[in-house]
């Protein structure tokens, strides 16, 4: 067997489960979970309608690269969301099977082990992907701790040149999981510059970017990259996901786009790895990526239940509307695990412990005494589960 695969740690809904062994959930309260970031929304008809009638599909094999027309369609979406030239669908555009398996996968093209100890850089916290990802294919994760009196930002000088001397790929997430915070052109322009010096390839996860409050749209790193005259992406890759702004995390539909060199590569290793988008699918996800009401509506949703949930919690816990995203990340009055066990043993609520989304770098995990709040249920539900949580902490009080 693989000997690497010793290395990854239990997932953190792993650890959320055996923490709730040694409790059981007040059954007065029915449950409500806000643990795991599955959109819970309903999947809009005209999707489903695309889908049906499209069976027809599954009597071919699909292409790696997609369809023209699917290719076409991202092209033309990236170009009105961020106001940028259209990337080259040919070349800077790739349909993925959901951002999950491309930000697993990228790292099995990208990482060279023949270089001497090939480092991978994380935020921390993070997406757990991103650490197998690194370990499967043969590197170090180094991570960057995003710290409140910093506001979550990439520090970059947590880490030594001589681990920027080895790393070959940085992820970012914009707007992050879990604190929502969005990265701005100053941050961006310093990991442009500094992928200049060090050559290390950028994966910027992005599948958050529909969801956001008011009219300030999350900036993305293509944008970013062409106002800096960085027009051909370079050693820049875009992740971005149907899942959170279409409600459709089942039909597992995303894409890469950037840089074309990459993407080449990208492209090689995706077909011998069987990666290619059902026919069905790409037909569902055109309809989708062209139709905007759907996720206007969408964000509607998820900014009545952020005004309700933060007028609930604010009174009882340091809550703040978030730049863009699903989640909440509040600092608890004690431990975050033993704030996520009584919550659910006392109200039958599930929330994250922050301490299970990082890791102890610099002497710091960074998730300690926070937990994650995703408010991807209905409002009522969010609503009552918010309800709970404050009854809960002023109990504690």
């Amino acid at each position: 067997m693989n000997p690497d695969l010793q290395k990854l740690q239990p997932y953190p809904f792993q650890k959320l489960a055996a923490l709730f062994r040694e409790v059981q959930a007040n059954p007065d309260y029915r449950p409500i979970s806000l643990s795991i970031g599955e959109p819970k929304h309903a999947t809009p008809q005209f999707i489903k309608d695309a889908l049906t009638a499209n069976l027809d599909g599954l009597a071919n094999y699909p292409t790696t690269a997609g369809s023209d027309a699917l290719r076409n369609t991202i092209s033309e979406w990236l170009g009105r969301r961020y106001g940028i030239p259209l990337p080259d669908a040919k070349t800077q555009v790739l349909p993925v099977n959901g951002s999950r398996e491309a930000l697993f996968a990228f790292a099995q093209t990208v990482i060279d082990r023949s270089k001497n100890s090939p480092s991978v850089v994380c935020p921390n916290p993070f997406y757990q992907i991103y650490e197998g990802a690194a370990l499967l294919a043969g590197a170090t994760p180094y991570f960057l701790n995003n710290l409140p009196e910093d506001n979550y930002a990439l520090n970059f000088a947590q880490l030594p040149d001589e681990v920027w001397q080895r790393t070959q790929l940085i992820y970012v997430c914009s707007p992050g999981n879990p604190t929502g915070r969005v990265m701005p052109m100053q941050e961006w322009k310093t990991l442009f510059e500094m992928s200049d010096r060090y050559g290390f390839v950028i994966a910027s996860d992005e599948c958050y970017s529909e969801i956001y409050f008011g009219e300030k749209k999350p900036l993305s790193a293509l944008q970013a990259a062409q106002q800096l005259g960085r027009s051909d992406y370079r050693n820049l890759v875009v992740f971005s996901s149907l899942s959170k702004r279409s409600n459709v995390p089942g039909m597992r539909s995303g894409f890469v786009a950037g840089d074309a060199r990459v993407l080449e590569k990208f492209a090689l290793y995706r077909t011998y790895h069987g990666s290619a988008m059902n026919p069905v699918i790409q037909a569902a996800s055109i309809a989708a990526w062209n139709d905007e009401a759907h996720v206007a509506e969408n964000r509607r949703l998820y900014a009545e239940k952020f005004a309700q949930v933060v007028d609930i919690l604010k009174p009882v816990l340091p809550v703040t509307l978030p730049d863009a995203g699903f989640y909440l990340w509040i600092r608890t009055p004690i431990a975050d695990t033993a704030f996520a066990q009584a919550l659910y043993r006392d109200y039958n609520v599930t929330v994250l412990p922050g301490s299970y989304l990082a890791r102890t770098a610099q002497g710091v995990n960074p998730g300690e005494n926070f937990v994650r709040l995703a408010l991807v249920a209905n409002v009522a539900e969010t609503v009552e589960a918010a309800q709970r949580i404050a009854r809960f902490v002023s109990s504690l009080n």
